[in-house]
């Protein structure tokens, strides 16, 4: 299998200096939101495919362009649940083509969103005593969740080759009030988590309610409330380095290691099919998200090259192609 995600992150409120979805060229890389993350490799996988000698396959090429990555690998996990329940297998090997700058890379943690919504008791500004805020009830949760990330470095994992070692918290969004005379009734946080391998991020958010809750009962006794709803759960993924798919990779990567990288991805549903995951691909991270984000133009050139080298050994009669 090859598989890539569809969908890119939204542009508003970044400064580019060219229009995000039009592909612009400079200094030989390719400018555009989603050219790291991950078009580039979809359009080299397609442009490897032309003219391949498919009447010559031995064994099925299955390509898998999932939506909505972005937001919690819902495009895979929808697939996942779908095909568990049919009898027609997919191919034991996946290439996910994320950018990694051409590493070969075999495992990442898992992202598991959630909201934590905090709700007082409103009352006139002048006077604050007959009111419970809301925002100061979120302002208390999000030192709890500094205490619980603080607890979570300090332990970190001992598999070799994490980019970040430990479980990694953030808090990336806080809505709250509604008008600066009133004492605010909702203030809501969006976090995320990111498990490692082997970890439960199910289990970890119930870390965090433990940790929570006698926040929770103190608000319960003032007439508040605080509640804790999950949003998504990508798991993490960690596929055994001694794999077919990574003997072919190794060959045309950047270095001779398998490592692991820092974000989640559609392997982590994929390998619940028993799949084995592996991620390669042109470009940087590092760029991704941002502003002119790009792909050198070399990288994709070269990738197309080794899509076409790596599906004819494992996948016609012959190397004629």
């Amino acid at each position: 299998m090859l598989s890539g995600h569809m969908d890119v992150v939204p542009t508003e409120g970044q400064d580019w200096s060219t229009d995000p979805f039009r592909l612009t060229e400079r200094d030989g890389a390719l400018v555009g939101r989603g050219t790291a993350d991950m078009k580039g490799f979809i359009a080299a996988v397609h442009a490897a495919l032309v003219g391949f000698p498919i009447t010559r396959l031995r064994r099925e090429i299955v390509l898998i362009w999932t939506h909505d990555e972005e937001v919690g690998c819902l495009g895979a996990r929808e697939l996942v649940d779908r095909w568990a329940n049919t009898l027609d297998p997919l191919p034991p090997d996946a290439w996910i083509g994320e950018p990694t700058d051409l590493h070969v890379c075999h495992m990442h943690p898992g992202h598991t969103t959630m909201d934590i919504h905090c709700t007082g008791r409103p009352a006139h500004s002048s006077r604050p005593e007959l009111g419970l805020s809301a925002i100061h009830l979120a302002g208390e949760v999000l030192e709890i969740l500094r205490g619980v990330a603080s607890r979570w470095r300090a332990h970190p994992s001992d598999t070799p080759g994490l980019p970040s070692p430990h479980t990694v918290m953030n808090v990336g969004h806080i809505c709250g009030g509604s008008a600066i005379n009133i004492v605010p009734e909702h203030c809501s946080l969006s976090v995320g988590i990111r498990p490692l391998p082997g970890q439960d991020g199910i289990a970890l958010i119930a870390e965090i309610e433990a940790a929570l809750h006698p926040l929770t009962t103190d608000a319960a006794q003032q007439g508040g409330k605080i509640t804790l709803s999950i949003r998504q759960a990508s798991p993490p993924m960690l596929t055994d380095p001694d794999t077919p798919l990574a003997a072919a990779l190794l060959p045309h990567a950047s270095g001779p290691d398998l490592q692991g990288v820092p974000f989640a991805t559609d392997g982590g549903h994929l390998n619940r099919l028993g799949t084995r995951c592996l991620i390669f691909g042109p470009g940087s991270i590092d760029v991704a998200h941002r502003p002119d984000e790009s792909v050198p133009a070399q990288a994709l050139e070269q990738t197309v090259g080794i899509v076409r080298q790596v599906l004819v050994g494992a996948g016609i009669e012959t190397s004629r192609a």
